[in-house]
Formats: structure tokens, sequence, C-alpha cells
């Protein structure tokens, strides 16, 4: 008989809006990303954030997301917005991200067939809590639904992964069988326009998944360390 073996974790980005905010909180994902990356159609300013911030529900995790912001961007996003978690998707490195008192996570770029190995990323951030595996790369940013291939993903990192691109309700169940990560971060695939989210789309990737970790028995464990 299947049973819920291991809860993945839903990570909802790019909110723009506070009843998306309030939804997301609702349906409950276990965090939401504000992107203040520039050129992001999704970016929101450290005030804005703020704001939405206040829209969340108790145990809910605010993620700030950058890409090459410089370090005063960081630090103004920290105190302004307090968030529970930063994510870099940029280049860059271990001694930058750490030095913001933070936990934090790596995005890793998947796009022209990359194949990471989970020791080498380990050794370049090895203060990092998590890695995110995105569809960026390749001449591709992340947010842009692309999807890349699941198998790819490391099999022998010990931390938390969490698998991005390309997600949406219609393929969520079939990468949450196959790639067993830790968690999912989702975008585009919630949306009907770039920062604006649907709600029926929210509620139904909500649904596949828990779908999903209704596994048998004897299925494999989840990616990375839990």
């Amino acid at each position: 008989m299947p049973r819920i073996l291991f809860r993945t974790r839903i990570k909802f980005c790019g909110m723009t809006r506070a009843g998306d905010v309030r939804l997301a909180s609702e349906l409950g994902v276990d965090a939401v990303g504000f992107v203040f990356a520039h050129g992001s159609p999704r970016q929101v300013h450290p005030a804005e954030a703020r704001a939405l911030r206040e829209a969340l529900a108790p145990f809910v995790d605010s993620v700030a997301v950058f890409r090459d912001n410089t370090a005063e961007e960081v630090r103004e996003v920290a105190k302004l917005v307090r968030p529970s978690l930063l994510q870099f998707h940029g280049d860059e490195d271990d001694a930058f991200c750490r030095r913001f008192d933070l936990p934090w996570i790596k995005a890793v770029a998947m796009g022209a067939g990359a194949r990471p190995e989970g020791p080498a990323l380990v050794a370049g951030w090895p203060g990092a809590s998590g890695f995110l595996f995105d569809s960026h790369g390749g001449g591709h940013d992340g947010g842009s639904g692309r999807c890349f291939d699941w198998t790819a993903l490391p099999r022998d990192l010990p931390r938390p992964v969490l698998l991005s691109g390309g997600l949406s309700p219609a393929n969520i169940h079939d990468a949450v069988a196959l790639a067993r990560p830790w968690g999912v971060d989702v975008s585009s695939g919630i949306e009907s326009a770039p920062g604006q989210k649907d709600g029926d789309l929210m509620r139904a990737f909500v649904e596949e998944v828990r779908r999903s970790d209704c596994r048998p028995d004897d299925d494999a464990s989840p990616g990375g360390g839990a």
C-alpha cells in the first residue's frame, strides 16, 4: 500500500503580490522566494519584499534570490527583508556567499548538458546548506520555463538536492518520482504572467507533489542529505 515516506519540500519563487504569498501559505508550501536579480521580470525592491513578507504565515520561510548582486545590495535585503535563507544564482564564490551570516544555497547551472559531480560542488561551496539545480546556463537564464535532463543530477551529494527549471503541474509528479529531490522550486510553471501566480496552477502543483510523495514502501530515499 503506497504511503508518504518523505515530504518533498516546496518553494514558490518570484513572488510579487501579497495575495499570492497568502495563498502559497494556505497551500502549505515551505518557502516563498523574492527575486532581487537585476534584469529579472520578477525583480522586487527590498521595500516591496518587506511588505510581501508580512503576508507570510508562521513557519513559512522567506528566501532572497540573487544573481551577481553586490555585497551592499545583499546586506540591504538582509537588513530590510530579514529572509530565512539566501539563494545565489550567479558566479558568487563560497567566501562571498558566507559573509552575510545567514544560511544559503547555491544554484547550479544545468544548461548545455552539464553533469556536475557532488564532491566538486561541496569542495567549491563548502558553506552551502544545499544545492539547487536549475536549467540556466548555455545561454538561458533561470525562470525561463526550460527543463533539463533530471537524470544528470549528482547522486553522491551529501547535501539537500533541490530541483528547479521548467517545472509545472504537468510534469512535477514525474520529476519527483524520477529525481527524488529533497525539495522543488517553481516559478514560471505556476504563472499567468511573469510574477503573477495563478491560483489554480499553484494548487495543482502542490497536489501533484503530494501525489508523488505517496510511494511504495521499497522505493529509494530522496536525493541528498535530509
